[in-house]
């Protein structure tokens, strides 16, 4: 594998840190997987899956996002957004699309996003889906209650008054509060996210993850999650684009193993052909870092080659 980074200019007018991971020169090259990656993380943290797929012969783009990473200019900025941001996460997924594509002429492309990049990923399908191959939607859900409307309200009302930028506890409780609930008893606040405690760890201990976000970060990110699920923009997903979701049945984003289902029948109901769910029991959120990662990096895999042909 040959890794390298590169600066990548954004839509909002910085500039993005994005890593590469190719395959060895005597791999027969596949195709290409560009990841997004979920909230208050970075894309190093994909290098484990990178080394997987680059020795199955794919190609591996992924960017820190706005906010994020190596993106964000300083550690004040990182889980902040400009007004808009949130699309123009959108839109730097879409201009490391068309570098990839410039790169690799010839090669097929599948977008994988995980959790938060997940969500962009839905927007990505009906804005940009026919520059696709495929897409994996890990950690994912479908379409959110009432209690959406009610963040978007709240982290409005709280940067009128305190400020786009303020760190709110209200606001993360209502996003993140009822996420360990589950899990008793839980040695970290971050046990929802893998049964793999020294994965949690690694987590805990890496400074570019698990900070609080500003509340113009939520009431963009809410803005999003309601957004994707319209239904203008939902049939505008190509009808013949292969879809694989996967999730654990102990994730609290994808609603304990309900919501996910629900969205590969929505996908269904659009007459989108191809769409494969796997649910794994027990796993919870981060697939890639589970206790039987090895399992649902086969499965990954088996359908990428299945879809690159």
């Amino acid at each position: 594998m040959k890794a390298s980074t590169f600066k990548l200019d954004s839509t909002n007018g910085c500039q993005v840190h994005v890593n590469v991971w190719l395959p060895d020169e005597d791999t027969e090259m596949k195709g290409i997987v560009q990841i997004a990656h979920g909230m208050t993380e970075t894309s190093d943290r994909y290098e484990r899956f990178a080394v997987k797929l680059t020795a199955a012969g794919y190609a591996v783009y992924a960017n820190d996002h706005l906010g994020h990473g190596q993106t964000a200019e300083s550690e004040s900025k990182l889980g902040h957004l400009d007004k808009d941001d949130m699309m123009n996460m959108v839109r730097d997924m879409e201009r490391l699309s068309c570098y990839a594509r410039q790169q690799h002429p010839d090669a097929p492309l599948i977008l994988f996003g995980h959790s938060m990049g997940s969500f962009l990923a839905q927007m990505y399908l009906s804005l940009y889906g026919n520059q696709l191959d495929g897409v994996v939607l890990c950690g994912s859900n479908g379409p959110q209650g009432p209690e959406l409307l009610a963040g978007i309200a709240l982290s409005r009302a709280i940067a009128d008054i305190k400020g786009w930028t303020h760190r709110s506890a209200i606001i993360t409780h209502m996003a993140f509060g009822g996420f360990n609930r589950r899990f008793k008893p839980h040695k970290t606040d971050y046990d929802w996210l893998s049964r793999d405690e020294a994965e949690v760890q690694k987590y805990i201990d890496d400074p570019h993850c698990g900070y609080v976000c500003t509340v113009g970060f939520y009431h963009e990110f809410f803005k999003l999650l309601r957004k994707i699920h319209q239904p203008e923009l939902m049939r505008a997903i190509p009808k013949a684009l292969p879809v694989l979701m996967i999730a654990g049945t102990e994730d609290p984003v994808s609603s304990y193993g309900k919501g996910v289902p629900k969205l590969a029948e929505m996908y269904r109901g659009l007459d989108i052909h191809d769409v494969t769910l796997i649910m794994y029991p027990e796993a919870r959120h981060e697939l890639l870092n589970e206790t039987n990662r090895d399992e649902i990096t086969a499965d990954c895999l088996d359908w990428l080659n299945r879809v690159t042909g």
